[in-house]
């Protein structure tokens, strides 16, 4: 079997369902997801949560993270598995257990915590994210420049998803004034996005600080695939510790599109999308369309990636 990536869906991307058809159909993903959520919380969030609970970041982590997890020991049990790892925002999280850092119920365990710090962190913050579309990165960080230089608030690029696709997050004020700008750009629109926090900012600087505290008492696992890391598109470098790119991680801009080019730089061209749809799949069409992209999230998605890898 060739070389595949595996890539990992982040917060954003869950939908009520998810996952129930897999939970009926699949004993292997039945039993995975069982001992991952023992209690079953995640489970009844995941297969009966309305799309305002699955919205709340407390529960979107640990159950896109749970989820993730049990997808990929079905693929596991199907004999597919990954040359290489990385995910998007909380993506990470689950490219890292696959790897081999964390169990996946320290995974998920680890998820819950950090949903619960980043919503304590946005608390009293009229805050917002916007998707940037048709407009290149000079254009986005000028005009998150200028909404600094105008004392509007603030605002930045946060999530560099792929050429054409720049996401701005900050104060609410702030987005919409960087919104307006750079449409004046040249951008084709502005996107809103909705989240509950201005994530990927200096404003989850706490929740790093609470993320540092708690990852003292954790021991990562060696890394069995290598991880390309958000913040740099690149695996752990000598020196870094996991624990250290996850605090960055929180609070600091993202780069899945470095992700993507560092992939195919590495000679990998297949890459399965894992999560709740193919976002991400499209992210890595734009940005190299050589790139081939499998997605699986529900049972029909699961048969046809078997079916395309021979498994």
């Amino acid at each position: 079997m060739e070389k595949l990536a595996f890539i990992f869906d982040g917060q954003g991307a869950q939908v009520p369902g998810m996952g129930k058809d897999l939970y009926e159909t699949y004993p292997l993903f039945r039993s995975a997801f069982d001992e991952i959520d023992p209690v079953g919380r995640y489970q009844e969030l995941c297969f009966e949560g309305t799309e305002e609970e699955l919205a709340d970041t407390r529960n979107t982590q640990p159950c896109m993270v749970a989820l993730e997890l049990s997808i990929a020991a079905l693929l596991a049990d199907a004999g597919i598995a990954p040359a290489m790892a990385f995910g998007l925002s909380l993506g990470e999280y689950s490219a890292l257990s696959v790897a081999g850092a964390l169990t996946p119920r320290d995974a998920v365990e680890l998820a819950a915590f950090r949903g619960e710090v980043m919503a304590e962190a946005a608390e009293g913050i009229d805050c917002g994210m916007a998707a940037v579309l048709g407009l290149d990165t000079e254009g986005v960080v000028g005009a998150c420049s200028q909404v600094e230089a105008e004392g509007v608030g603030y605002a930045a690029p946060t999530n560099f998803n792929c050429p054409g696709q720049i996401v701005v997050s900050g104060e609410r004020a702030a987005v919409a004034r960087a919104c307006e700008i750079a449409k004046e750009r040249g951008a084709k629109r502005c996107v809103p996005l909705a989240v509950s926090g201005p994530f990927h900012t200096k404003f989850m600087a706490p929740a790093g600080n609470d993320l540092a505290a708690c990852f003292e008492d954790i021991e990562f696992g060696e890394l069995q695939v290598p991880v390309l890391f958000n913040t740099t598109a690149a695996p752990l470098e000598e020196g870094s510790t996991i624990a250290e790119m996850l605090v960055e991680q929180v609070q600091s801009p993202i780069h899945f599109d470095g992700c993507v080019a560092r992939m195919r730089d590495e000679g990998i061209v297949t890459a399965i999308e894992i999560g709740c749809g193919k976002s991400l799949s499209k992210f890595v069409s734009k940005v190299d369309r050589s790139l081939t992209t499998l997605a699986v999230f529900d049972v029909d998605s699961f048969e046809k990636t078997k079916e395309a890898l021979g498994a």
